[in-house]
């Protein structure tokens, strides 16, 4: 009984530890047939210009689907241009990666409303 709780707790901490250590990924998924190619990289540029230490990667990545255009974290749709009605600005982006990546982080002047 005492060894099966102690491997529970175990990798209950291991497994907490791992979150803290691995850094989220962001993934940009664009329309090549649209030209959102150059959308797509400015994002990723102002992601990695903000968030650089607290990101393992942004990748870019054509899109099978036409007109898709969508931002993930970990593999979790964090936006979608079709669900969102249009595009959504870089300010409002930074807010919903900040909350997910380092909620106690400031924007500066992004924060501002």
């Amino acid at each position: 009984m005492c060894f099966s709780f102690t491997f529970v707790v175990f990798f209950c901490l291991w497994g907490l530890l791992y979150l803290r250590i691995m850094k989220p990924s962001i993934t940009i998924e664009y329309c090549p047939k649209c030209n959102w190619l150059l959308r797509a990289a400015y994002m990723a540029q102002e992601f990695l210009t903000t968030f650089g230490d607290e990101l393992s990667a942004v990748t870019l990545k054509p899109g099978e689907n036409g007109g898709v255009y969508r931002i993930l974290v970990n593999d979790q749709i964090l936006f979608d241009r079709k669900e969102f009605g249009g595009f959504a600005d870089i300010t409002l982006l930074k807010q919903m990666i900040r909350d997910i990546v380092n909620p106690e982080k400031s924007l500066g002047h992004s924060d501002k409303k």
